[in-house]
């Protein structure tokens, strides 16, 4: 027998995080599709208004501080938060300041969250659910009652970028009026040389990639228990699940080619599937033992911030490494063999 070891703190590994990236954030895209075209736009929309809105109530304000634009007036700091938060995510954004009380942000094509052609399935209703979960609520949050977002344009209606801009009204608004929309206007031409500007900093690579790992992650955390939250754990665990299947399989010729590649069999497979693990900062260990592989660990970083799952998160989850097997073999078999949420001492798979 022979072990990989037990590896508290993974060593950094930027191919990993580039391959956990895309795993997540192609789950995320296709979860939203995988609603809106089983479940439907009303209820894939309320999933999704529920993911932001978790998402901004735990990043806002945090963020706002980190990023020193907790002192700016409330529309000039909302829109620069959206645009520097989102480029460290690597997503497209521009900014632009009108007034203090009225201030730009824009997303141009191609949507980060919508990559490829995935924009072509999204309704416009789970778009907006987006604005109404996160965009709508920054005044609530800051204390303001005044400040609502006004959104101009979205790219899956057609037009040339999501955009919209934060204004703070002379008056407080009724929580009907803190989205509006007003597709007539149009943000003004984007200055590079005007907007703000993280420090100067240069990140290694692998700095940079588990930033963008830990953005990709953050989505999922959220929105795999708001899919079971809404949907229960009978529909929405099947199609979370669905989802996780069909993403592992499509995605993972693109992962075993961020790694290197993937050594033929269970051994190869489970290899990969530890070092995806680690990747995502949990301590996962490789057994290799005659035909059979298995990997144990004890963290799952995915959802330490998560209370209470339902068992059917875990499992739809897990169809993503079912989906990704079966792409590589379409003859292995993946098992669980010990789950902490239901009271073993590790999570545990076996390959073979």
């Amino acid at each position: 027998m022979t072990s990989a070891g037990l590896a508290a703190r993974p060593a950094a590994d930027a191919a990993a995080y580039r391959a956990v990236e895309h795993i997540y954030h192609s789950y995320l895209t296709g979860l939203i599709l995988m609603l809106a075209s089983r479940a439907g736009a009303p209820r894939a929309a309320e999933v999704v208004f529920r993911t932001f809105r978790r998402q901004q109530l735990a990043r806002f304000l945090p963020g706002l501080k980190k990023l020193g634009l907790d002192k700016l007036p409330h529309a000039v700091a909302c829109a620069q938060y959206h645009y520097l938060s989102n480029q460290v995510g690597g997503v497209k954004v521009e900014y632009v300041h009108e007034t203090d009380t009225k201030a730009w942000v824009r997303y141009p094509p191609p949507r980060w969250i919508w990559s490829g052609t995935a924009i072509c399935g999204i309704p416009s209703e789970v778009s907006r659910a987006m604005l109404r979960g996160w965009h709508a609520n920054n005044g609530v949050v800051l204390g303001n009652p005044r400040l609502g977002f006004v959104c101009t344009g979205q790219t899956v209606d057609g037009q040339p970028g999501l955009e919209g801009y934060y204004k703070e009204w002379d008056r407080d608004l009724a929580p009907e009026e803190r989205l509006q929309f007003s597709p007539g206007e149009r943000c003004p031409p984007f200055r590079a040389d005007l907007a703000p500007r993280l420090p100067d900093t240069t990140w290694p690579e692998e700095r940079l990639q588990k930033v963008l790992r830990n953005y990709a992650m953050e989505y999922v955390t959220s929105i795999v228990p708001e899919t079971i939250a809404v949907l229960g754990p009978e529909e929405g665990g099947h199609l979370a699940g669905a989802a996780a299947r069909l993403v592992g399989m499509h995605t993972f010729d693109d992962v075993a080619a961020m790694l290197g590649g993937v050594e033929a069999g269970a051994a190869g497979f489970a290899a990969a599937f530890a070092r995806l693990s680690r990747a995502q900062d949990d301590d996962a260990e490789l057994k290799l033992e005659n035909a059979n592989a298995s990997v144990r660990q004890t963290s799952w970083r995915l959802m330490a911030e998560r209370e209470a799952l339902s068992p059917a998160v875990f499992d739809a989850w897990n169809e993503l490494w079912v989906g990704a097997a079966l792409a590589h073999d379409r003859f292995m078999r993946v098992e669980v063999t010990e789950r902490r949420d239901r009271g073993d001492a590790h999570w545990a798979w076996q390959f073979r």
